[in-house]
């Protein structure tokens, strides 16, 4: 069901919106979560690293699926705003056929170079060709990953968050069985659990394809629909490329990063694959929501609603803080029982690094859910540069202190301190920047 989001108390109407694309997102991430726990748990500490070490590169491809997405959102949603249903039409079709050609490009380039990547992570020998097979496996997923992303982006900008939330609830409960069966029923090992997400993700990317061409049906055109406008291409691209180059940046960052984890040993890279599956579940559902705020921000921005945008900062604040405060304190007081669903007791090691990844981190996860927010306003507006500098700023300053101070440390704590400092400058740019905005708006 398309909702207008320009109407309606903005509380009530931010919160409904985003709750489901909240519930989404859990569900989107069991798929990488069910990856790492049946691996760790079924297979082994050498699987979970390898699951790992293939994960900080699959988040390359993410990056460039989840751009896509915020683009065509963004622009579908503003043109769903104002109502000018022809051209929206259009920009669905151009984002489907724009999208079709950037993963076949990035299929063939990610098969060609998967070894690679994962030798310039300083990838231990002994989970190498477990990293390489999994990463294989799922780059022939790929159009499933961005068709299912354009499918999303479209449903939220009609205002249908409940849609895509009903079909990750479906498709991630039958991933985790799916994959028990191929490693523990078929013997499959590290492929299982490859093929499982490409099986699951796959059914779910056709279902949800089809339900967006449907609904596009029912809104009423006169004449025949352009399949393409260059136009419109543009328009999405100005959103969408600062998104992928800014996803994209992370994940090499992640990766640079992953390489000085690796030198401490497969263990401490196992903790890690472990905990970073639970910090993503956190951070990746702060992000979902910020792209609610952006789909928010732009379909009142398209209806001149200027108010009503300030009301959604202030309403996705007190949402994203709410959720803070049990992911926060489970994480510090449980942390220990999350991170034995991927591995055993004995692995002393990897359990004692997933505990401290988790201590430091997780209380900053208030720092940082703000910026997600603030970001989420810069997007829907389209101030793409301010929101690029917020965050970039990040990412370099976590890469670089990754380094020093795990040198100076002696140990990948080290590593850890990096997150929230890194978000701290970080999240004092993004609400400078929106600021600045808000003052654009009264003016």
């Amino acid at each position: 069901m398309n909702k207008d989001l320009t109407t309606g108390e903005p509380k009530k109407v931010l919160w409904a919106f985003c709750l489901p694309m909240f519930g989404s997102i859990v569900f989107q991430q069991l798929y990488n979560i069910a990856d790492s726990l049946v691996a760790g748990k079924f297979i082994g500490e050498n699987a979970l690293a390898a699951v790992g070490n293939s994960y900080n590169i699959t988040l390359i491809f993410i990056a460039f699926a989840f751009g896509c997405n915020i683009g065509c959102s963004v622009i579908v949603s503003q043109l769903f705003g104002a109502r000018d249903f022809r051209r929206m039409k259009t920009a669905v079709h151009t984002s489907l056929i724009a999208s079709g050609v950037l993963c076949a490009v990035l299929m063939v380039v990610g098969l060609l170079s998967a070894e690679t990547l994962l030798n310039l992570m300083r990838t231990q020998p002994e989970v190498l060709a477990d990293s390489l097979l999994y990463l294989r496996i799922y780059l022939f997923g790929l159009p499933f990953l961005f068709f299912y992303n354009i499918a999303t982006g479209i449903f939220s900008a009609l205002g249908d968050s409940k849609t895509p939330f009903l079909f990750l609830a479906f498709s991630s409960s039958a991933n985790i069985l799916v994959d028990i069966l191929f490693v523990k029923g078929f013997s499959m090992g590290i492929a299982g659990v490859a093929w499982a997400t490409f099986l699951c993700q796959g059914i779910s990317c056709i279902f949800s394809v089809l339900l967006v061409l449907r609904r596009l049906q029912t809104l009423k055109t006169e004449g025949a629909i352009p399949l393409f406008s260059g136009q419109l291409l543009g328009k999405i691209a100005v959103i969408a490329v600062p998104s992928i180059l800014q996803q994209s940046f992370i994940s090499v960052g992640n990766m640079m990063i992953q390489g000085c984890i690796n030198d401490f040993g497969v263990s401490v890279a196992a903790g890690y694959s472990a905990a970073v599956k639970l910090n993503n579940l956190v951070i990746t559902s702060f992000t979902t929501i910020g792209n609610g705020i952006s789909n928010f921000s732009a379909q009142n921005l398209g209806a001149n609603r200027y108010d009503r945008i300030k009301e959604g900062f202030s309403a996705g604040l007190k949402l994203v803080w709410c959720l803070c405060i049990p992911f926060c304190l489970a994480y510090v007081l449980f942390g220990k029982y999350l991170l034995l669903l991927f591995m055993d007791q004995s692995s002393a090691t990897a359990l004692l690094t997933g505990r401290q990844f988790l201590w430091i981190l997780s209380p900053f996860y208030f720092v940082v859910s703000t910026k997600l927010v603030a970001d989420g306003i810069l997007r829907g507006k389209g101030a793409m540069l301010k929101f690029m500098a917020a965050t970039f700023t990040d990412l370099i300053l976590r890469v670089i202190l990754s380094f020093v101070l795990s040198r100076l440390v002696g140990s990948a704590i080290g590593i850890w301190c990096s997150w929230p400092i890194g978000w701290c400058i970080a999240t004092g740019l993004s609400l400078l920047f929106y600021r600045g905005e808000c003052r654009e708006f009264e003016g």
